[in-house]
């Protein structure tokens, strides 16, 4: 089974390179006027993506050191006791979470880890193109950077809230697994928004180093399917409501796409502009524009 899972990227990686040189082929010979000179699609620009290491640097270091040690405690929170979990009641729940009230399901909860899994090992995939096997080093830090925010958001948000699973509230799942202390770690869906950063960041990554080739859709669908996938498991097994999951998919795409896109633009270079973590109370990223 590991061969499979392991073949079948390993395939889409080579689909997705033929219909990029597809397309290429294709604008070279049907789209370029004979009045005009031949247009080398496949010409890379000679530095894709800036980096600011004033400012990356401290936001991947917090949001790695925070989530190295939230890991530890989120995981271990204290069990609840029956007389609490016995008297939670459905209709405490809002009525669009109150749909995933489920019974906790262990077979659903394993298959939802295979794209967690499977998704991690990104930057193996830059090895696999020429353009971005030359900046394997950048492109490996900056996917550091996206999964140590998503990191720092998730545990921060598991770290200081108690939201119980939607398994908890479901007489049919065993008191004593509505009783331990992963019961209280609902908010938010930490698998769903780690798929969504770590697929949507190699299809954005992709899109712009072959900004001509319609391979990068391929990549997208795929980088959705993936999140989609795991968001409808951990929600058929009972481990997160849907306002979990939508924030969770929706964080996660997000800093998947921005995390490459703000190092593409100018502003990272704008003197102006400053990205730094704060801690505290609460945790997270703090972006000023001075207006001149």
């Amino acid at each position: 089974m590991k061969k499979v899972y392991a073949v079948v990227p390993a395939f889409l990686f080579v689909f997705a390179s033929v219909c990029a040189q597809n397309d290429s082929a294709s604008l070279r010979v049907d789209t370029v006027p004979l009045q005009q000179p031949e247009i080398n699609v496949n010409e890379k620009p000679k530095e894709v993506y800036k980096m600011n290491w004033a400012a990356d640097i401290p936001v991947t270091a917090t949001g790695t050191l925070w989530s190295l040690y939230a890991f530890t405690k989120i995981y271990s929170k204290d069990p609840t006791d029956e007389e609490t979990v016995l008297a939670l009641n459905r209709s405490d729940v809002n009525r669009f979470d109150r749909r995933g009230i489920r019974p906790y399901n262990k077979k659903v909860d394993d298959i939802s880890y295979l794209p967690f899994y499977g998704s991690m090992p990104v930057p193996v995939f830059f090895l696999f193109d020429k353009a971005m096997r030359k900046d394997i080093a950048k492109l490996s830090f900056l996917y550091l950077e996206a999964m140590s925010i998503t990191g720092l958001l998730y545990t921060g948000s598991t770290y200081f809230t108690n939201r119980y699973r939607p398994y908890v509230y479901h007489e049919e799942t065993p008191l004593d697994y509505r009783t331990r202390g992963g019961g209280k770690n609902s908010f938010y869906a930490g698998h769903v928004a780690l798929v969504a950063t770590s697929t949507f960041f190699f299809a954005q990554v992709w899109a712009d180093y072959h900004p001509h080739s319609k391979a990068k859709w391929v990549w997208y669908g795929l980088a959705g399917a993936a999140t989609g996938a795991t968001a409808w498991w951990r929600h058929r097994g009972g481990l997160h409501f849907p306002s979990d999951i939508l924030l969770g998919l929706t964080q996660g795409t997000l800093t998947g796409i921005l995390v490459p896109k703000l190092h593409k633009t100018k502003l990272i270079k704008n003197p102006n502009l400053s990205i730094t973590p704060f801690t505290g109370l609460s945790h997270g990223l703090s972006v000023r524009y001075k207006l001149q």
